[in-house]
């Protein structure tokens, strides 16, 4: 009989041991370990592994491509948006050039969570473009957990996130920056 014992953490990959029960002798316990244990990718707002954001440019607190949360990440980098003309203009009004370090419209990013709320606070005054679209299945669950409800991350979402997809963005349109609807997909 060979059983395996799963250890892991929420943050990291424990060493995989599998239990040999041989019937001539006693247990033999074997653990395949590593020096490096690997993350796990955290959960998305649907509670499922996060998916990989953008690589062009590379994004994320911890510039992988992911929008992960970590203890360091004070900002809550959580949020997966496309980038428009309004939401730079608004995020620099604030204090947060993010086209000093090269971005423009369309570009995807990892937004600080109270910034993007920010951005949907101003709405009624700034106009729906100011709140860049979301890609759930790359947006980190801290995300609730800092003032965002899921009801108002599915209003904004990038189609087919809308309906709760994800999925490939190869062969779409690209939205428009700046304009409601469409895909949002990486112009550079």
């Amino acid at each position: 009989m060979v059983s395996l014992l799963f250890l892991s953490s929420q943050a990291y990959l424990l060493p995989l041991c599998v239990l040999f029960i041989l019937p001539i002798s006693s247990p033999l316990l074997l653990c395949l370990s590593t020096s490096k244990l690997t993350p796990l990718p955290p959960p998305t707002v649907f509670k499922k592994p996060l998916a990989l954001f953008s690589l062009s440019p590379t994004t994320g607190f911890y510039r992988d491509g992911y929008c992960r949360v970590g203890p360091e990440d004070s900002g809550n980098h959580a949020v997966a948006g496309v980038l428009t003309k309004e939401f730079l203009d608004f995020s620099a009004s604030r204090g947060n050039n993010l086209r000093s370090i090269g971005l423009e419209p369309g570009c995807k990013w990892c937004l600080c969570t109270a910034g993007w709320k920010g951005a949907m606070d101003a709405a009624g005054k700034e106009g729906e473009a100011v709140v860049p679209k979301v890609f759930l299945h790359a947006t980190d669950q801290s995300a609730l957990q800092n003032g965002v409800t899921m009801e108002t991350l599915k209003k904004y979402a990038a189609e087919p996130e809308a309906a709760g997809g994800g999925g490939s963005l190869e062969g779409k349109a690209p939205i428009t920056p700046g304009v409601a609807g469409g895909i949002a997909k990486e112009t550079h």
